[in-house]
């Protein structure tokens, strides 16, 4: 069994508290704290509704500013 990257993987929202996202992954089941690195923008549950489906992208991939 490879090992799979959390880039790899889509994910649920399961849950928002403060300045956190909650995720859990559809295949693996693993539950994720992502947290807020832009405070002045906050997380709404209308942005990200428990059991929205979503995948995570690599800051490291993107393009520079």
């Amino acid at each position: 069994m490879s090992s799979m990257s959390v880039f790899d993987e889509k994910y649920r929202v399961v849950g928002i508290e403060d300045d956190r996202l909650f995720l859990r992954g559809v295949e693996s089941g693993k539950v994720l704290a992502v947290l807020n690195s832009e405070p002045e923008t906050p997380l709404t549950q209308e942005e990200y509704p428990i059991g929205k489906l979503i995948a995570l992208s690599d800051p490291g991939n993107m393009p520079g500013n």
